[in-house]
């Protein structure tokens, strides 16, 4: 979720503008305060299996008991040693040492002690999240107090200069609760991308919701794909619309950022509730007109889903012009542009030609 300008087909970034840089951080990362806790730790008790055995290890304490309950040492072979561990370090196998073998050991006992060591640990985490929002009391009021862009009532606020839009995005994405809604025309940079992934999966995980309408073309290539099917997995709505449509931001549909001049080094924020309700409901016409996409076969079959080859693909089947127009919602003048840039792909002078062609026809 960035709000950068579309990539110059030269290679560069025609405005430079990009998504906040918000740092992603490790779900197994400790905070501050320097918990890791005792989450991470394993130990003998076998919390690094979670107390169940894995498919070999099952097998073999099967056939220990089948065997009378106990297995020397020397009698285990090399193939199952690692099986041993786990079952040693779960605490279903006890190892003997005067006998030299090793005992086994019921799984009611073992359950009993990892269920009491997971109800305490759980315990210790949720005393941790009550006790969070305290612990950051001092830092969440420096926060709040931090200098922002005035907001007038009924107004907007006109930010100018890309490291200012950036930052103040990155407050919005930061206190965003609940939903951001997005559209985004044209291809998208490869570094936009990975600013985008980074705060977008953090937003989700968070249970935000995020939805999003791109053009064709921004999903054009693999490292838009990749990203899409990321998202998408992670929870995220990504639609298609084959269509004009503007950049736009909305969070918690309270504050609407989009683009006040055409190289996009101005944003206007607005935050009058009548022109929120306004921008949210052409985003929903919008999103209800956008075409769901299965992303994981998109990023499998490669980026050949651009509108050109959706119009190619249909004409290949024998529709008219006008009919591709009408299945995907498609001017007629828009159709005729792709069918333009096919003919000249392909060398054909008619329609018909080009249909025959794309059905194969240099084959035949």
């Amino acid at each position: 979720m960035t709000f950068e300008a579309t990539a110059d087909p030269r290679g560069t970034e025609a405005s430079g503008v990009s998504g906040p840089s918000v740092q992603s951080v490790p779900s197994g990362a400790s905070g501050a305060s320097g918990a890791s806790g005792a989450s991470g730790a394993s130990g003998a008790s076998g919390a690094s299996t979670g107390g169940e055995p894995d498919e070999a290890a099952r097998r073999l304490y099967l056939a220990i008991l089948a065997d009378g309950g106990r297995i020397r040492v020397a009698d285990v072979p090399e193939s199952d040693q690692a099986a041993v561990r786990q079952l040693v370090a779960i605490g279903l196998l006890m190892t003997n040492p005067m006998d030299a073998c090793y005992t086994a050991v019921s799984p009611r006992s073992v359950s009993d002690r990892l269920g009491a060591e997971l109800r305490s640990e759980a315990t210790r985490l949720l005393v941790r999240a009550e006790n969070l929002p305290g612990a950051l009391d001092a830092l969440t009021r420096a926060y709040d107090a931090m200098p922002r862009p005035p907001e007038r009532s009924g107004g907007a606020v006109y930010i100018e200069g890309h490291t200012h839009i950036r930052h103040r995005i990155s407050q919005l994405v930061s206190d965003c609760r609940t939903e951001v809604l997005t559209a985004q025309p044209g291809p998208r940079p490869a570094d936009a991308l990975k600013i985008a992934l980074q705060q977008d999966v953090q937003l989700l995980q968070r249970g935000c919701s995020l939805r999003t309408i791109y053009q064709p073309v921004a999903m054009s290539e693999p490292p838009a794909l990749a990203y899409a099917d990321e998202v998408t997995r992670r929870g995220s709505l990504i639609r298609i619309l084959d269509e004009p449509i503007q950049r736009l931001m909305i969070f918690d549909r309270s504050v609407a950022v989009i683009s006040a001049t055409d190289d996009h080094s101005t944003a206007a924020f607005i935050s009058d509730p009548a022109a929120i309700a306004f921008i949210v409901n052409a985003f929903e016409r919008d999103w209800a007109r956008a075409d769901a996409t299965d992303w994981s076969a998109a990023l499998t079959q490669g980026p050949a889903h651009n509108a050109p080859d959706r119009v190619g693909r249909l004409l290949a089947r024998g529709l008219t012009q006008r009919a591709v127009a009408t299945r995907l919602g498609l001017s007629e003048r828009t159709v005729a542009a792709h069918i333009s840039r096919l003919r000249d792909r392909y060398g054909a002078q008619t329609l018909f030609q080009l249909g025959w062609l794309m059905r194969g026809g240099r084959d035949a």
